[in-house]
């Protein structure tokens, strides 16, 4: 069905054309799966990082301190991005931060290193980490809105998962390029040049999720409230300190949770499992690649189960599931290779039925003048807090204590706090995005029962 731009109000049961919706997807996705990409490759490639920036005996230290500068950049970025998103456009700001995203990653990868300019190699690698993070602040919640509002309202589960599709896509082909092209030229010139491979690869990544993006036009949720009497964009950020508060600390709790765990199952697992019963780094490769395969497998279906039975429904299963699991599975991930692929995708295959919803569930916690600025303020302060923190927090827990459980208490009582959250949290599945208010909250949805309450 083609819209014109200039013509009456867009009527919310409006269907978008199944190609328009596919690029839609396509785009979004595509953002998000190179900004993981980057945290992928970096994190990967830490080592060779602080031997090329930060020679001596903390080479490593300062390189993980810079990737932890994204992290606290990210909730500035929301705070500059969500606003201007909800009063621009989804679209624009998108375009606008896949640019700075990946041109940042891509000069990590031609930086000259500390024996070339000195002290401004290491100055000049935080200053383009802040960019990134500074961009990665209006990325994830403006993806997710951006999709969330394109998609139908009764099948927003399905196509709001590609978007964490993309996230494991993103972090999936970061270790399979880390592990190739260091197979491929060897440690010496891994060491020296190689690891800047992987990171000139985000260019053409971004290219084409920036052509995808500037051939998308704005969502049809946002020309509607564009056009509508009292467009409050530019006071986005004071409604929603001022009226949305409630929204704000249920997500808060949601994405504490949704990020404990997966950062200490995503990127903490090498690292743990290499410790604690002596996996070689190609045997934990080979592990994160089968575990995410799996993931990336069961996503849509944990997205289209939303559609069918609820959002709150299959976050309640994940959140219980993991609570129960976490510690016989990380018992068995100590009893060698096989056990540890087995019970690292157990808890990665209940962990996608939060992570599978999360992009039909957040951006539904807002109206739509908002919408942008909530995800993503929300979003990255609770990521930059236990998101970012969290492989640090477990490795130094593991230090005083000396027990190996420590992840899986940290992820237990992580899911404790999102059951908190999860308990107040409105029901949204088939509810209009169009509007106002709060999706779920304030009326029936046209042609089956009213979203469920605060459960």
């Amino acid at each position: 069905m083609n819209v014109a731009h200039q013509e009456p109000p867009i009527d919310p049961d409006q269907k978008v054309s199944p190609p328009r919706l596919r690029r839609a997807v396509a785009a979004s996705a595509l953002g998000n799966a190179t900004e993981w990409f980057d945290y992928g490759v970096y994190a990967y490639v830490a080592t060779e990082i602080g031997r090329n920036f930060f020679p001596g005996e903390y080479s490593t230290l300062g390189a993980l301190l810079v990737f932890a500068v994204s992290f606290i950049l990210r909730p500035l970025g929301g705070i500059v991005w969500g606003p201007l998103g909800d009063r621009l456009g989804r679209s624009r700001i998108l375009a606008t931060t896949i640019i700075l995203m990946c041109g940042a990653t891509f000069l990590v990868g031609v930086l000259p290193d500390h024996d070339t300019i000195g002290i401004w190699a290491p100055i000049l690698l935080v200053l383009l980490r802040v960019v990134q993070g500074f961009s990665t602040g209006g990325e994830y919640g403006g993806a997710a809105t951006f999709m969330a509002e394109y998609a139908p309202d009764r099948k927003r589960g399905f196509w709001g998962s590609f978007l964490e599709f993309g996230t494991l896509a993103g972090f999936t082909a970061a270790v399979v390029v880390v592990y190739v092209v260091n197979l491929v030229v060897g440690d010496a010139a891994m060491a020296d040049w190689g690891w800047r491979i992987p990171f000139l690869l985000s260019l053409p990544l971004g290219g084409i999720g920036l052509y995808l993006r500037l051939k998308m036009d704005d969502t049809p949720v946002f020309r509607e409230r564009d056009r509508s009497a009292e467009s409050g964009g530019a006071l986005a950020l004071r409604a929603l300190v001022v009226q949305y508060r409630k929204p704000v600390l249920q997500l808060f709790g949601l994405v504490i949770a949704l990020n404990i765990i997966n950062y200490t199952l995503l990127a903490y697992m090498p690292t743990y499992l290499q410790d604690t019963i002596g996996l070689t780094s190609s045997d934990t490769d080979l592990l994160v690649i089968i575990g995410q395969v799996a993931m990336m497998v069961a996503i849509p279906f944990a997205g289209a189960l939303s559609d069918r039975i609820g959002r709150k429904p299959c976050w309640w299963i994940s959140l219980v599931g993991i609570f129960v699991l976490a510690i016989p599975m990380f018992l068995l991930m100590a009893q060698g290779l096989v056990p540890a692929i087995i019970g690292f995708t157990v808890l990665g295959l209940v962990y996608v039925l939060q992570l599978g919803t999360i992009s039909a569930t957040f951006p539904a916690m807002f109206p739509t003048q908002v919408r942008y600025s909530g995800m993503a303020i929300s979003y990255n302060v609770a990521t930059a807090a236990f998101g970012g923190t969290a492989l640090a927090v477990n490795e130094a827990l593991i230090g005083v204590t000396g027990n190996n459980l420590v992840p899986a208490f940290s992820m237990m009582l992580s899911c404790v706090v999102g059951m908190i959250a999860l308990y107040f949290v409105v029901e949204t599945r088939g509810a209009s995005l169009h509007g106002r208010d709060i999706p779920g909250a304030a009326a029936e949805v046209p042609g089956r029962m009213a979203p469920a309450g605060s459960a």
